[in-house]
């Protein structure tokens, strides 16, 4: 896990009480709001471990939602973004869940408009930090923080080289790399880090590339994060 800078380990400006609890968990919820690309109609929320037992003290619950209707950490309509989100007729269920997982503040987001659906599993890990675990069932991991590209494909010899030659003709340089596959030649995604934001038309380029499914991204924009 990287951090960006000594802010990232001191702790966020954020509406409290809880950097884990509520820090990060709208920055769980902004990146999946940034992968799906658009406002959802609907989000299911399972709570895992600390956060299930603890998430209405510590206000969670609204900080998730907060995160998916795009907030920054402190912004002060997290207090009320479960009633901005009704405003807006987006259906919100949050279930507390038994089961185990990895770290104790994680939680499991699927939310959908339309027929355009993610499900992102991440963990709040200290400091208003992040790591994003899981994307549509596949096992990647990132931090949420850089400029990040997640490219969904059919696994093929030559698709790493040809997303790299991509982004070395566009000068953007990898800062880290994570790719699963669902199975040999089958549905695959790749993650990648970068050190700075991406130009116009990047999305595009890609999706051109064979044997390209979609393409998502991440840019938060300088000293947005």
């Amino acid at each position: 896990m990287r951090f960006k800078d000594v802010f990232s380990i001191i702790g966020p400006a954020m509406v409290g009480p809880s950097s884990s609890h509520t820090a990060g968990a709208v920055r769980l919820g902004r990146v999946a709001r940034r992968l799906l690309a658009i406002q959802p109609e609907w989000v299911d929320i399972q709570l895992y471990g600390s956060f299930a037992d603890t998430y209405k003290g510590h206000g969670t619950d609204l900080a998730l939602i907060a995160g998916l209707l795009d907030y920054e950490p402190d912004d002060p309509r997290v207090r009320d973004s479960l009633e901005n989100a009704e405003r807006l007729g987006i259906r919100v269920t949050i279930t507390p869940s038994s089961g185990l997982a990895q770290h104790p503040n994680t939680a499991l987001i699927l939310l959908g408009c339309g027929n355009q659906q993610m499900a992102i599993r991440g963990a709040s890990i200290g400091g208003g930090n992040i790591e994003l675990e899981q994307v549509n069932g596949f096992d990647v991991r990132f931090s949420g923080v850089y400029p990040t590209l997640l490219v969904f494909h059919t696994d093929r010899t030559g698709m790493i080289s040809d997303i790299s030659g991509v982004l070395r003709e566009l000068d953007i340089n990898i800062g880290y790399m994570d790719v699963d596959r669902k199975e040999r030649k089958g549905d695959a995604l790749t993650v990648v880090e970068t050190d700075g934001s991406f130009p116009a038309g990047l999305q595009e380029r890609l999706g051109q590339l064979a044997d390209v499914q979609d393409v998502r991204i991440i840019d938060w924009g300088e000293g947005n994060s």
